[in-house]
């Protein structure tokens, strides 16, 4: 498949008006630099990336850690997740753009499929230039199919144009503080016989995780790592450029 950032929205939005189960992980900067075993932290104050700091200001929903020496096992599992292998499980990774030649070639070195396959795509295929498509086009389908949502508990669902039929919540720092969280998920999955619910996810790095898990095991479903494109509705504050207009990019491969 022809790698570009428009015609990519349109195959995984097509095959969602299909009803075609499918998966898709979006391994952005924050994934990368986890998987590349740099501490990371997003503060209220300042982010660090391995020994550089930088002054920033994050809100607590995007606050997090991590610990190399603490959270290999976090930096495994992102791992296993990217390279899996399985029929429609999409992987999106962050582009030559965004995160420059050398980051963009390692993931890509990373991957144990074909690069050239439709599996393996852009992180943001649903922002930055996409991001007006997304809430033109991909966004109403939500309302036509029974839609679960794995979001932060600040997040109110109540404004979303779609009804959610069940949430789970993960508090800050996720990906450390709810390792671990699919077995919940999959205890309400099997309980419930669920089958064809779309689930999204804006759940940080541990959306990865979690999608991984769950396509794996339940593939008659369909699960979406959504980010922070709801955040407006949700009444979150960590609001990102593409969200105010003033991010339109159109990535490149």
């Amino acid at each position: 498949m022809k790698k570009d950032f428009r015609e990519y929205f349109y195959y995984l939005l097509n095959k969602f008006k299909a009803k075609e189960n499918f998966a898709f992980s979006r391994f952005s900067d924050g994934e990368l630099r986890i998987m590349q075993n740099k501490e990371l932290i997003l503060a209220n104050d300042y982010y660090k990336i391995g020994n550089n700091k930088v002054n920033s200001f994050y809100h607590p929903e995007d606050y997090k850690h991590f610990n190399p020496v603490k959270d290999q096992h976090i930096r495994l599992k992102l791992m296993e997740a990217y390279q899996h292998l399985q029929h429609n499980y999409h992987v999106g990774l962050s582009c030559r753009c965004c995160v420059g030649d050398a980051d963009f070639k390692e993931m890509i070195n990373w991957y144990k499929g074909d690069p050239e396959s439709e599996l393996l795509t852009w992180s943001n295929i649903w922002v930055n230039g996409n991001f007006p498509l997304f809430r033109e086009h991909m966004l109403p389908e939500f309302s036509k199919r029974k839609i679960v949502y794995i979001l932060n508990e600040n997040g109110d669902i109540n404004n979303l144009p779609f009804v959610v039929l069940k949430d789970f919540r993960v508090g800050n720092n996720c990906i450390v503080n709810n390792f671990g969280m699919e077995k919940e998920i999959i205890q309400w999955i099997e309980n419930n016989n669920i089958e064809d619910y779309v689930f999204l996810f804006s759940a940080s790095s541990l959306s990865n995780m979690l999608i991984y898990e769950l396509y794996k095991k339940y593939p008659n479903n369909t699960y979406i790592d959504i980010g922070t494109t709801l955040n407006d509705f949700l009444k979150l504050k960590g609001l990102r450029g593409y969200l105010n207009g003033t991010n339109r990019k159109i990535c490149i491969w």
